[in-house]
């Protein structure tokens, strides 16, 4: 294995929305120097590394990814010099950033790609993906976007068309290109430069297509359609997760390693088998997020299965998240309410417990559920292309941070924030919720402190077999979850010590061999031996 430190294994991760995090200038919109303000905060938490959505040039026609100048702060963020406060505020609380790169395409307003469709001579057309029409001088196959539509947009001064797999706004890179390549190799040195440790990889499994452009089969019948989408509906066989990914993922370690910054990559594969070439230990990405706990009901089968499937994957490969701004709050997910909190709180538990990095999407410290809004409130390109599947919208899950009671609800001072909060409450915000000390937030920060309290384990993780619970021991450190509804009464076989329970009364009691230690439906414990 490459010899590097691997000090986000150390760390708990957080993800910030910027837009969404900390108004500094009144305007509605969060911006860097929001997140400035709000760093002691996270240091108070437990946090040591913060991932910031993208805060680079764009038209925002995707919220900042749609990417116009790869090595530029947009301006309702800030400039480069509060991104380079930000980074020494952060390293002064022992804290690092992480940049969210967008390596998949562009903006149609970067320069490169004006240049591309300038003329089928340009010099910049073999950067993006072109393509004749079709027979019936239509699209050239049936590749669909994530927001539903043809992947495919006609430039008609040109006569073919580009791909897109997002928005006609956002046409995707050719990384066959070797100017793209040296290009993002540059990237990389220029953000690590300004103060970065590392990069959160967008759609890190999509940069490569197959170059024939073949149409896609029908998805299987028992293929996940979680969000419902015309995308879902094809087995995308051709255009994600193909061959040559990863060696780009290779030429970025070559230039991360030598300078100790962190490649997290968005690598949305779900089936374990197909994650596994993604996470070699010599040159494959450092992390990758984890998936599936994402795109699960609440149910003793799929909570075990979820962890059996990541217990059988390289160790410390994976980054552990129940929510990011792309996908319903886990509160929601799990059933809403008390229940769905409980719940996404031990879904964490067990992922924590075993080798890798957790991570932590705003507000779900606070045990925010998905907020409530109306179509015409909704700025989610996917919603407002899909009104029907506005109950799906990512902006439930992206309103304004509830800082503090009041108008602004300590997001924004004197004016209306770019997206509701949603039907927020007082208790639901940071500053009541920190009073008290039986509140998510503390529940959230004791858990965080356990981790970091853990003492060194191995890597090896032994899942006990079908059961009322989902059980493992990793060295000294038991982990127990219940899954079902009915209470579940588990014996304890060594002396331990009860490092986190929600109940935190019970933190820090002993445990006798013997003893019995008794689990409401969704909730789980960690005991450690001795």
């Amino acid at each position: 294995m490459t010899s590097i430190d691997r000090w986000w294994l150390r760390e708990v991760g957080y993800e910030v929305y910027i837009r969404s995090f900390g108004d500094s200038d009144g305007d509605g919109v969060g911006d860097l120097q929001g997140v400035i303000d709000h760093l002691d905060d996270l240091a108070w938490l437990g946090v040591g590394v913060v991932w910031l959505t993208p805060c680079t040039k764009s038209p925002m026609r995707d919220h900042g990814y749609d990417v116009s100048d790869f090595r530029s702060v947009a301006e309702e963020f800030g400039d480069d010099e509060t991104y380079r406060r930000l980074c020494r505020e952060a390293a002064r609380r022992g804290m690092r950033i992480l940049t969210d790169l967008v390596p998949n395409h562009t903006s149609s307003e970067h320069p490169w790609f004006l240049d591309a469709r300038s003329s089928r001579d340009s010099e910049r057309r073999e950067d993006y993906l072109w393509a004749d029409p079709g027979p019936d001088g239509g699209p050239p196959n049936n590749w669909v976007s994530h927001f539903g539509g043809p992947a495919w947009t006609l430039d008609e001064a040109t006569g073919q068309y580009w791909c897109h797999l997002f928005l006609p706004e956002q046409p995707d890179l050719n990384w066959r290109s070797e100017r793209v390549r040296q290009e993002f190799d540059g990237i990389l040195r220029h953000w690590i430069g300004e103060g970065s440790s590392g990069f959160r990889l967008d759609v890190a499994h999509a940069l490569t297509k197959h170059p024939d452009f073949p149409d896609l089969p029908p998805a299987p019948e028992d293929a996940d359609r979680f969000m419902g989408r015309e995308f879902e509906n094809l087995e995308h066989r051709y255009d994600l997760d193909q061959p040559d990914n990863t060696r780009v993922h290779r030429r970025w370690r070559q230039v991360a390693d030598p300078l100790g910054a962190l490649l997290l990559g968005e690598i949305y594969v779900l089936e374990p088998d197909r994650l596994r070439r993604y996470l070699d230990p010599d040159d494959g990405l450092h992390l990758g997020f984890w998936f599936p706990p994402l795109h699960i009901e609440w149910t003793p089968t799929t909570v075990r299965a979820v962890v059996a499937d990541a217990v059988s994957l390289p160790p410390n490969k994976l980054a552990w998240i129940t929510g990011t701004h792309d996908r319903p709050r886990a509160a929601s997910r799990y059933g809403g309410g008390e229940d769905g909190r409980r719940r996404a709180l031990t879904m964490q538990l067990l992922q924590w417990g075993l080798p890798g990095m957790p991570w932590l999407y705003q507000g779900e410290e606070l045990g925010l559920d998905n907020a409530t809004l109306a179509l015409e409130e909704m700025h989610d390109p996917f919603a407002l292309r899909n009104p029907e599947k506005a109950f799906m919208s990512r902006d439930l899950a992206r309103t304004p941070m509830p800082w503090a009671p009041g108008e602004g609800m300590g997001f924004t001072d004197g004016c209306t924030p770019w997206l509701p909060f949603g039907g927020r409450g007082p208790e639901e915000t940071w500053a009541v919720q920190r009073e008290d000390e039986g509140s998510w937030l503390h529940t959230w920060r004791r858990l965080i402190a356990a981790w970091r309290g853990l003492p060194e384990l191995p890597d090896d993780v032994d899942l006990a077999g079908a059961g009322a619970v989902v059980d493992y021991r990793r060295g000294a450190l038991r982990v127990v979850a219940n899954p079902g509804v009915e209470e579940v009464a588990v014996t304890v076989d060594t002396p331990s010590t009860v490092t986190f329970h929600r109940d935190r009364a019970v933190d820090g009691q002993p445990v006798a061999a013997g003893e019995q230690v008794v689990l409401p439906g969704g909730d789980g414990i960690w005991l450690l031996e001795g």
